[in-house]
């Protein structure tokens, strides 16, 4: 007997949707940072076993929507409500704000199974976990609710022997040797992104999107070339840095990274260029795989 499903990953931004599918495929498939908004597309990752397949889709964090970029990675969300045969919906427990109520309606009308995860239960007391679970057993009655820590793989093995259980009988939906849907440039365009994330402050790094030009290898080594497009001549100059230090920072760090995960020698070249205001230009946008 073989089973397979789609298992969609919700939740507000910076719950811990990313940690936990990098923590579920034991690969690092999507960015993380502490930053909200970090993770802006839907990406699959597709774990296998001999008689199981689980494709996993992590998604941007549920928002209000300011901006066409915003508004496509809500999008991207929707989308994922719609098509899941299990549903991980992730809580931050170190969160104090309103929850989403999109979100809580959503899958109280959804007919699948859904698992809400308490994240981050080492940032909280006992007393404190009781109140957070009889308060999500009435905001979601038919949830079965787990107390993890996604950072510290604390109760994350209980994760998917409890999705398997849930899952329909199925063949693959892809081939057991492929790990996601995303192409190799996709990685390569997050993990320049991270850094930037990492590196630069307040609205620099929601400025930026990534595009790879060119994905060469030749005599063992991968030749690449990216480009950091930004929205003004200011941030171009912010994010070079002085006399290329930045730039230069970033397209190192990124190197290591790619070398990890692709297990080969990276040439990586950087560039800067500006798109005046691509995030609510509609055009701009689609190019940039926001459909």
């Amino acid at each position: 007997m073989h089973k397979a499903g789609f298992v969609n990953i919700v939740g507000k931004p910076n719950a811990g949707k990313s940690t936990l599918l990098n923590q579920l495929m034991g690969e690092k498939l999507a960015i993380v940072t502490q930053k909200a908004q970090t993770t802006r597309h839907r990406i699959f990752g597709i774990y296998n076993e001999d008689d199981l397949q689980i494709v996993f889709s992590d998604t941007p964090g549920v928002l209000d929507p300011k901006y066409g970029l915003q508004e496509k990675m809500m999008d991207f969300v929707k989308d994922s409500l719609q098509d899941a045969d299990v549903f991980l919906f992730i809580v931050d427990v170190t969160d104090k704000a309103e929850p989403s109520e999109f979100l809580i309606d959503k899958l109280n009308k959804i007919p699948v199974p859904v698992l809400l995860l308490l994240n981050k239960v080492d940032q909280t007391n006992q007393e404190g976990l009781e109140k957070l679970v009889e308060t999500w057993h009435e905001r979601i009655p038919k949830a079965e609710i787990l107390p993890i820590s996604a950072l510290n793989a604390f109760n994350t093995e209980i994760i998917l022997p409890k999705i398997k259980s849930l899952l329909p009988e199925s063949p693959a939906y892809y081939d057991k040797d492929q790990y996601t849907d995303k192409p190799e440039r996709f990685f390569v365009n997050e993990a320049i992104r991270e850094k930037i994330l990492l590196n630069y402050e307040k609205e620099i790094p929601y400025s930026v999107e990534v595009v790879t030009e060119q994905f060469k290898e030749k005599e063992g080594i991968i030749f690449i070339d990216s480009i950091i497009y930004v929205e003004r001549d200011t941030q171009k100059g912010i994010i070079i840095g002085h006399k290329g230090e930045a730039i230069k920072k970033v397209g190192t760090e990124s190197r290591i990274d790619l070398e990890k995960f692709f297990s080969k020698k990276i040439h990586l070249n950087l560039f800067v260029k500006v798109k005046k205001d691509w995030r609510k230009n509609d055009r701009d946008l689609k190019n940039f795989g926001y459909r």
